[in-house]
């Protein structure tokens, strides 16, 4: 029996979805194996620990007197900390506890591929869609990641997969699709502090942009909302706050202080660290270490705006072209600055001579730059750039379709 032209199709769909999926989990072990992290360091081991320990999320501000300084934390969004949590359950050694953790990244890190080409095909060919996917596969820079103890693979995963769901929000509009939408919302405001401003940047883009109906978008927001409540009803019976975390304050006096580059300083003066010995040792510590270096940030802004302006503008075009300036050994070697600085070029180019009528694309270039605004507010690292690559790839390929069609007459977008 003869297979109809849709079934074949499908099955050549299917097979390119398993490439993307195998090539992607291939290439990606040899580079953990090679440049992973062995261990838990800093923020994380601290939190798991105290989690494994003493079965709360606990940040130590600590001097030596562990039980004095032991209170729940709201230093840093709760979701990464509890995924590391989740594979103590399986009480392996540390080296085997690490090797599961990176492993489970690479097949998520594997997964935002397959989703990120499906992504492209709402605007692109098959065979560009999934030769883009390749090259955001192969970026170095996502490779190196799957390898980290940090929250940046999650975090390109459940954004890859909030575009997704948000576009097909705007295509099938129906119940189903506002739950998935909504619970990856939430999901990745309990991941990263910043999403805060995406989502909300989102919603009234729906509503102003999409004209979709406020009842649709109050659901999203409720149903993100519940996602996220156990971690803020938490707070507000131990913090009397509604929030998910406060660090804005210490994270803007990092990029906003006389001796801040584009990459920030967290060297502390002694005249902040009298004023933190003076915070009282208690549940709250936390917001009120917070709050000491949110009011010298802004002391510093409010007294030299122009300097602190200019170091903005340096942080954004950092962000969006290369840091010529990094303190890291690692960003000058070629396989890392040259793609990264080619997509900067290619994709700015691309958001020119992107199709204005098209607001599915006027909704990634909105929050391309929003994104690139909120890190610029703060300080600009290295692996921040993996959260605005896969949109300069869908960029790029707004500029590799008009070439096409303008030289080749080829009509793929």
């Amino acid at each position: 029996m003869y297979l109809s032209t849709y079934q074949l199709s499908k099955k050549k769909e299917r097979l390119f979805l398993l490439s993307l999926f195998t090539i992607s989990i291939i290439i990606r072990i040899p580079v953990v194996l090679i440049t992973g992290d062995t261990s838990l360091e800093n923020e994380w081991a601290i939190l798991v620990n105290n989690l494994i320990n003493h079965k709360i999320l606990a940040y130590n501000y600590y001097d030596g007197n562990l039980d004095e300084f032991l209170f729940p934390s709201i230093y840093m969004p709760p979701l990464y900390a509890y995924y590391l949590y989740c594979y103590s359950f399986f009480n392996l050694a540390v080296e085997n506890y690490i090797q599961l953790i990176l492993f489970s990244q690479i097949l998520l890190s594997s997964l935002s591929v397959v989703i990120f080409y499906e992504i492209n095909k709402i605007f692109f060919s098959q065979k560009l869609s999934f030769f883009s996917s390749v090259l955001f596969s192969i970026i170095p820079l996502n490779l190196y990641a799957c390898g980290q103890i940090s929250s940046a693979t999650l975090q390109v995963f459940f954004t890859i997969l909030f575009y997704f769901l948000f576009l097909r929000f705007l295509k099938n509009n129906n119940f189903v699709s506002i739950i998935y939408l909504s619970i990856v919302s939430g999901l990745l405001i309990l991941l990263r502090g910043e999403f805060v401003a995406i989502f909300f940047t989102s919603i009234l883009l729906l509503f102003f942009l999409f004209k979709e109906s406020y009842k649709k978008i109050i659901l999203i927001f409720l149903i993100a909302l519940i996602t996220t409540s156990p971690y803020l009803i938490r707070n507000i019976i131990v913090f009397e706050k509604v929030t998910i975390t406060k660090s804005f304050g210490y994270n803007l006096w990092k990029g906003n202080n006389p001796k801040a580059d584009v990459e920030g300083y967290s060297q502390i003066e002694n005249e902040l660290k009298e004023k933190i010995k003076l915070i009282t040792k208690n549940k709250n510590y936390g917001i009120a270490f917070d709050n000491i270096f949110k009011e010298q940030a802004m002391k510093n802004i409010k007294e030299d705006p122009k300097k602190y302006f200019n170091l903005f503008v340096k942080k954004f075009i950092s962000f969006l072209f290369i840091d010529v300036n990094s303190s890291h050994s690692k960003y000058y070697n070629p396989l890392h600055y040259i793609p990264v600085l080619l997509l900067s070029i290619t994709s700015l180019t691309g958001i020119i001579l992107s199709n204005k009528k098209s607001k599915k694309l006027n909704y990634l270039i909105i929050i391309f730059f929003i994104n690139v605004i909120i890190f610029s507010c703060f300080f600009i690292l290295p692996r921040y750039k993996l959260a605005i690559i896969p949109l300069q790839i869908i960029f790029t390929n707004i500029l590799i379709t008009y070439i096409k069609n303008k030289f080749f007459h080829r009509n793929e977008y």
